[in-house]
């Protein structure tokens, strides 16, 4: 099955504390059914320094269940469904994944 929400998609938090808020997937765990995106469900670490990286308390994106998440509408980023198609004829024939909201397609 083809998913529906990949890295790189633009998604919006549809529940929880950081509802409204807008942004790209960094990461997608299929098996826990998480994912990571920018600048949403923020969370401190404490982190030991290392020789790469300075020690402190930083502030990093942790993961979010896949069920609080929709896939933007490219045309206006309000939350969508995601629906299949194919396009094109013969060997060209491609699956794309479309908004049902608009009917636009989704890149990547």
């Amino acid at each position: 099955m083809a998913a529906k929400i990949r890295k790189g998609d633009r998604v919006v938090v549809i529940s929880g504390r950081d509802k409204g808020k807008v942004g790209e997937v960094l990461g997608v765990n299929p098996s826990e059914g998480r994912a990571t995106v920018r600048g949403v469900n923020l969370g401190k670490r404490h982190q030991r320094q290392s020789a790469s990286q300075q020690g402190g308390i930083i502030t990093k994106e942790m993961p979010i269940h896949l069920s609080n998440l929709a896939v933007a509408d490219p045309k206006d980023d309000k939350p969508t469904r995601v629906g299949f198609r194919f396009e094109g004829e013969g060997e060209d024939r491609k699956k794309v994944r479309f908004a049902k909201r608009s009917g636009d397609m989704i890149n990547g």
